[in-house]
């Protein structure tokens, strides 16, 4: 009877779990989406743990061991307590870490998990289901020890404390084809080590436990060496594949535990990563094979050092003052707002949808232009659009936006940087040759909201900056569109 009412319930939650992934393909039913997710999770949960405490679930337990139901009820209450505590204590803007920091705890997951399977006693299985289970652990600890480096680098690296530059190593394609190779070969010493097979109760721990904890090691280092080998300018991609990663380190951890939910969980979260991880590439104009492999923004442009806000630029810009942009959008009859991190650095959303608004009452046709990897997260501007209830309605993807440039008056960048750069489109020697840009430039005019000239996250130089047409607005850009906003008002 458990053993029916926990299938069931796990394919109500797996069905949850795809509606929420359906709510999430837009804006608009994305509430709904999370909504469905959470239910999904807390069913999933509460499920698990019900058929882990009472007796005849299958497992052939005759009562709940005490500290069993001690250990798991201080896992979830310990979970939940620090589940909330982050999310509420998380900016906007540290969400692309901690999304990574999360993609790490799920590969650390699949290791332990794997690990303690191999530990547990054998039971009886022919040679096929063994060789199929070890199979399964190694693999699962395969992936999830990638995963684990892997997003920790990341994580290293959206927090700042890891540059963004790429590290790019002498032959770093023989290294990673070495480092498979190896871990190929390791996985065939595993599967064929001489185990305690297939005596009742007899446990995995044989002569296949170095070649796994060298495997293990292994791909701890190629998943650093992986990440540390891609530049600034492709987090959000990384991000994404991580999420994919994190997604078959779930479903291989759900092999391992013959747990239907986990593995169907699992391929969710990895497929649905993949294809996003794709669609980002194809808008950037580059393969996944070219992100993956890293080296991105290893020749990036100058970075120029030290003026108005700390560095000094290669080229004459026109600076320009808050009551002159004030001028310049009051008498535009089109604007186009292009947000970045920096606006979500500078927590200036909020202020930023009032001037689209107050714009917008007085006749002015407002629109915001979002890349697909502006941010550094997936969808990052829109969030952060959506929290200050800006109208979806004047959202605006890349490719809907980008031939109206022309013929508007005024583009208000904030913040924003790699993402209107000209030499993606002119520059053949420029690392980021070939990305599909914003074409803001093609304005009448182009104000640029930044701090100084420093370079963007890719590390690349922006010519932008120094066009006739553009204008530089330097300071903090929640400091910025709030004089601003008083300036329209006054």
């Amino acid at each position: 009877m458990i053993v029916t009412f926990r299938s069931l319930a796990y394919l109500a939650a797996s069905l949850l779990f795809i509606l929420s992934l359906r709510g999430l393909s837009t804006q608009q039913t994305a509430r709904q989406g999370n909504r469905y997710g959470i239910i999904g999770m807390l069913v999933a949960v509460l499920v698990t743990a019900v058929a882990l405490l009472i007796p005849g679930d299958g497992a052939g337990a005759a009562a709940p061991d005490k500290t069993v139901v001690g250990i798991l009820g201080a896992a979830l209450g310990l979970g939940c307590v620090v589940g909330a505590l982050l999310a509420s204590r998380v900016a906007m803007t540290s969400m692309p870490e901690l999304v990574a920091i999360l993609h790490s705890f799920v590969g650390a997951a699949a290791v332990l998990v794997g690990i303690a399977t191999y530990l547990q006693p054998a039971g009886t299985m022919d040679a096929a289901d063994r060789s199929a289970h070890l199979g399964e652990i190694y693999v699962g600890i395969l992936v999830g020890a990638i995963t684990f480096s892997g997003s920790l680098i990341a994580f290293g690296k959206l927090r700042g404390k890891i540059g963004s530059k790429p590290l790019l190593l002498p032959g770093r394609h023989l290294l990673n084809a070495l480092a498979l190779a190896a871990c190929v070969a390791l996985g065939v010493i595993f599967l064929n080590a001489d185990v305690a097979w297939p005596e009742p109760g007899g446990s995995l721990l044989a002569a296949g436990m170095p070649a796994l904890l060298a495997m293990t090691g292994l791909a701890l280092l190629l998943g650093m060496h992986l990440v540390m080998a891609i530049g600034g300018g492709d987090m959000p991609v990384v991000v994404s594949l991580l999420n994919s990663y994190s997604g078959w380190s779930a479903a291989a951890a759900g092999f391992m535990l013959s747990n239907d939910l986990l593995i169907i969980t699992g391929a969710l979260v990895g497929s649905s990563g993949a294809i996003l991880s794709i669609i980002m590439c194809r808008a950037m104009n580059r393969s996944i094979w070219n992100v993956i492999l890293g080296g991105f923004g290893a020749d990036s442009g100058a970075k120029p050092k030290s003026g108005a806000g700390g560095d000094v630029p290669a080229g004459k810009v026109n600076e320009t003052t808050v009551d002159q942009v004030a001028e310049l959008l009051l008498a535009a009859r089109s604007v186009i707002i292009v947000p970045g991190y920096g606006m979500a650095v500078a927590q200036a959303q909020h202020p930023v949808k009032e001037i689209s608004s107050l714009l917008i009452e007085k006749g002015i046709k407002v629109r915001y232009a979002i890349h697909p990897v502006a941010g550094r997260l997936p969808g990052h501007m829109n969030v952060l659009l959506a929290e200050a209830d800006v109208s979806y309605d004047i959202v605006k993807e890349m490719d809907e936006v980008n031939e109206d440039f022309p013929s508007t008056d005024v583009v208000m960048v904030i913040g924003a940087n790699d993402i209107v750069n000209p030499s993606a489109e002119d520059d053949p020697g420029s690392p980021i040759y070939g990305m599909p840009v914003l074409q803001v430039w093609k304005a009448a005019r182009t104000v640029m909201l930044k701090r100084g000239m420093a370079a963007g996250y890719a590390g690349v130089d922006n010519p932008l900056c120094y066009l006739d047409n553009t204008l530089m607005l330097f300071g903090d850009a929640k400091q910025s569109v709030t004089k601003l906003l008083t300036a329209l008002r006054a």
